[in-house]
Parts: C-alpha cells; structure tokens; sequence
C-alpha cells in the first residue's frame, strides 16, 4: 500500500494579543490552524518517529510568535508563524497557517474612544490562509458567516419552468444570506485592514444600494466591484447560501400580507457560488 499524501499540526490554538502603548491597549484574537507537510512518512509507515514535531510543539510556536508579534495584522501573523516552522524544521516543507478572528470593537463613553474596553462583534469571522513553502507565499483573507438582507431591491423571474417546477416569479422579495467570501492576494495592500475593510464595505454597497435581478446577478457585480477597487486582489470567491423569508398566507383571518409577514427558515436553502477573477 502507498501512503498517497499526509498533513498534521494543530487545530483551534487560541491566543489573543495586547498591543499596549501606554493607556490605549488593540486587542486581536485568533483562531489558529497550523499544519505541516514535509518528511514525515516514516511515522505512518515505519513506525518511525524520529522526525516528527509534537502537535504541542506547534502550538508552542503559535504562542511565541504571538509574544514576538503583538502588532501584526492576521494575515502578516499567519505569515510569520509559517516562517517560523519553515525555518525551524529542515524536515518541513509546507506550513498552513489558517486564522480566524474574534472581533472586538473599541467602546465610546461621550463620544471618546475607551482605551481599554471592548464589546464583542459577532457578525461574521474574518479569517487569513497562508501556505508557505521554501519558495513561495500565497495569502487569502476572507470573511466566514456575515450576515446581512435587505427587505425589498431583489427579484427572482425568467428562470427555466418545467414539470417539477413549483416556486412563483417575483420583483419584490427579501434578499439575506450569511456570506463565505475569500480573497486572493498578488501582493500585500499598503494595510490589509484597511483592505480588508474596503473589500467589505464594497460588497455590502453593492448588495445594499443596487437592484438584485438574482443573487447570481449580485455576485458577481460585487465581486467585480471588488477588482475594480483594490488592484492587489487576484480573485474572489463568494458562496451565499439563501436565509429564505417565506410569506405567510393570511387569508384564513381575512389579513393580506403585502411582503410584511414572513417566517425565517433556512433549511434548505438555496447555495449561490462564484469567483470572479481579472
């Protein structure tokens, strides 16, 4: 038998950083995954052990390079712990490094940013993907989960009807879903926060402020919108499922129901994918 390929490392090594400049202390916190490839096969066929790295080892790593790095943005940080295991084992080849952020978002008392005190934001998990080699680096970053709607803006008509076809044409219904959107890097934004921000804000305006003939439709204008804002993005890809609002039937208590009454459900729902590139 062939071992065909293999991976190992650590999974959800949480760390959160304080940046402290004097009373004003950032706050970032994290969601690790790092993982190695390289010359391990003899642990799996061999029973040979001699060149492995403990999973705690990695979680180690994690822990210092947070202590080495309070400042850096998610996706220099994945970066660095990458680097880190690549220039610590020779027996590495590859390092994924996958982060996901816990936002906390500074609180204001009279208009005055608090220095020290946070709230939690829950809407969404920003994430960055960093796959190392000796040779190369590729970064993504991305958001998992962000949920928004808007009440009216969207239609769904025209689509292909046969047999098993039972859903009805409308211009007017409730649009929502709770987005999974990544993004591929040519090279590092002047700021990736600053990037990343623009790259949301971008997507959410499209979404919000233009006419939706399908999430189909949205996507992809939002995605191209994406390109046309931020030249250091080679693609992006954006998966939404459909948070469905099915109109009530009213009509049993002699009540219309002009798209004001509705019941969530999101199962099933429907799922919308694509990527669009330069």
């Amino acid at each position: 038998m062939t071992l065909v390929s293999n991976t190992y490392g650590k999974a959800r090594v949480r760390v959160l950083r304080v940046k402290k400049d004097g009373p004003r202390h950032d706050v970032r916190e994290l969601s690790v995954l790092a993982l190695v490839t390289g010359d391990f096969a003899a642990s799996y066929v061999a029973a040979d052990n001699s060149k492995m790295i403990c999973t705690d080892t990695v979680k180690n790593v994690v822990n210092v390079v947070a202590r080495e790095q309070l400042d850096l943005d998610t996706e220099a940080f994945c970066a660095a712990v990458a680097d880190k295991l690549l220039t610590s084992y020779p027996q590495v080849e590859s390092a994924t490094v996958t982060a996901h952020e816990t936002k906390w978002d500074r609180l204001s008392f009279h208009g005055a940013p608090h220095p020290h005190s946070f709230t939690l934001d829950s809407n969404g998990k920003p994430f960055a993907k960093v796959v190392a080699t000796r040779d190369k680096v590729e970064i993504t970053s991305g958001i998992s989960g962000f949920t928004f709607m808007k009440t009216t803006g969207s239609a769904w008509d025209n689509f292909h009807t046969d047999p098993y076809t039972t859903l009805k044409e409308t211009r007017d219904r409730i649009c929502a879903t709770a987005m999974e959107a990544s993004w591929r890097w040519s090279g590092a934004p002047e700021d990736y926060k600053t990037a990343n921000a623009t790259i949301l804000s971008t997507l959410i305006e499209v979404f919000a402020t233009t006419f939706s003939e399908s999430v189909q439709d949205s996507l992809y204008r939002m995605g191209s919108a994406v390109l046309a804002k931020v030249p250091e993005v080679i693609d992006i890809s954006l998966a939404c499922p459909n948070k469905h609002y099915l109109l009530i039937n009213l009509s049993a208590f002699d009540l219309d129901n002009d798209n004001v009454v509705f019941v969530p459900t999101d199962e099933p729902h429907g799922q919308i994918e694509c990527t669009v590139g330069r």
